[in-house]
């Protein structure tokens, strides 16, 4: 199968999505698929490193908020004149900007399959950025983009239920994998829980993301000043950055800030903490439950996308009423009272983790596409309201 993936964010350490669309080229490229990612290159050498799949790399503006990333610029000539010379047998679409509205009105004009993702809760940002009333717009025009394609990859069974009910066709499961050689509890580091002030007997919660509105930073925060009533020496390690971080540090100066952390020190990170700390609403998956969890964490989290799907209340983690504040409080408050049983719920959460292979999620995706690829044109250049 000759396959081309059409995403913004892709080197691997940018973020979940970009993990996930990364393994998903590289294992289909390892089973013999021609594969050829086109994106936005990122940085300066950026696209240097040999890869097993081919990359097309393409302008790219900085993001609003996020300058660090980039948004491909919309190269339909481009992707069409290519796509003439080499063509694919089908166009995986994982972005709907710019780039990806590029792809998609390219793949069609030449009559090539289309499939896409929807990877991210753009539209459920808009509260957390003052611009709520965009949000009926955005999920408008991801209905219309997705519903071009001929299918619709979502990562939850609750996000394909939302999505359903919001009008979006021919959906599919794509769940995630998690690395659980890379994420272990064999990798805990006293070391670096003493940069923290931690000894070997000191409880750390921690949170892995970006710092910024949509994560709900604020209530895990307050929530840890809330258990250090019940356990004073406890403490809060933030992995991540973003806009958010200076406004945090200030308002919470008893928090360990760690900044980016990827590959290995991100793995000893998640080893050498105890408890999960995830309040985030806007998910619709979160990668770093699952990865919190191989690494042996206790996580506290609401319930929805990978928690709901992986987090059994009580067993390996505990679970809050979907974004309800003092639900979540009193899961955290539980989960200390808990202790003295977290070496039983942090094992249970390993052998949870140690069953969600990426070679399954890999067989799904390719199962669906390779019918798609093989199907006759007429049957899967759609066009759906």
């Amino acid at each position: 199968m000759k396959l081309t993936l059409v995403t913004e964010t892709f080197p691997p350490e940018v973020n979940g999505v970009a993990m996930t669309l990364h393994r998903l080229a590289g294992a289909l490229a390892e089973r013999g698929h021609a594969v050829e990612v086109v994106r936005p290159r990122q940085w300066e050498g950026d696209g240097l490193a040999p890869t097993v799949f081919q990359e097309f790399l393409v302008p790219g503006w900085p993001c609003p908020g996020y300058p660090e990333l980039k948004i491909g610029w919309p190269v339909y000539l481009r992707l069409k004149r290519r796509w003439r010379m080499h063509r694919p047998e089908i166009v995986h679409v994982a972005t709907e900007g710019p780039l990806g509205l590029a792809a998609l009105q390219a793949a069609r004009a030449l009559e090539i399959p289309v499939s896409s993702s929807f990877h991210t809760n753009f539209h459920s940002y808009g509260k957390h950025y003052h611009v709520g009333f965009l949000a009926r717009a955005g999920l408008g025009y991801f209905r219309w983009f997705h519903n071009r394609a001929a299918c619709t990859f979502s990562p939850s069974v609750d996000m394909i239920a939302a999505l359903t009910e919001a009008r979006f066709n021919n959906l599919h499961l794509m769940g995630r994998g998690v690395d659980t050689e890379m994420f272990n509890p064999a990798r805990r580091d006293e070391a670096l829980r003493a940069e923290w002030g931690a000894g070997p007997t000191t409880p750390v919660a921690m949170c892995v993301g970006r710092l910024a509105a949509e994560k709900n930073l604020p209530l895990v925060a307050e929530t840890f000043a809330g258990l250090r009533a019940q356990r004073p020496d406890l403490k809060l390690v933030l992995v991540g950055d973003g806009p958010l971080r200076g406004a945090l540090q200030r308002k919470f100066p008893g928090v360990y800030f760690a900044g980016v952390q990827r590959g290995e020190d991100l793995a000893r990170y998640y080893a050498s903490g105890d408890l999960f700390l995830f309040a985030s609403v806007t998910e619709t998956f979160g990668n770093v439950v699952t990865e919190a969890m191989a690494s042996g964490q206790v996580v506290v989290a609401y319930d929805y996308a990978a928690p709901r799907a992986h987090v059994r209340d009580g067993d390996n983690g505990f679970l809050a009423t979907f974004d309800d504040a003092a639900a979540f409080r009193k899961a955290a408050a539980r989960s200390l009272e808990c202790e003295a049983q977290w070496p039983k719920l942090r094992n249970a959460a390993r052998k949870t983790a140690l069953g969600l292979s990426w070679d399954r999620v890999v067989d799904g995706f390719e199962n669906v596409v390779g019918a798609l690829a093989r199907q006759p044109i007429a049957d899967v250049c759609v066009t759906n309201g």
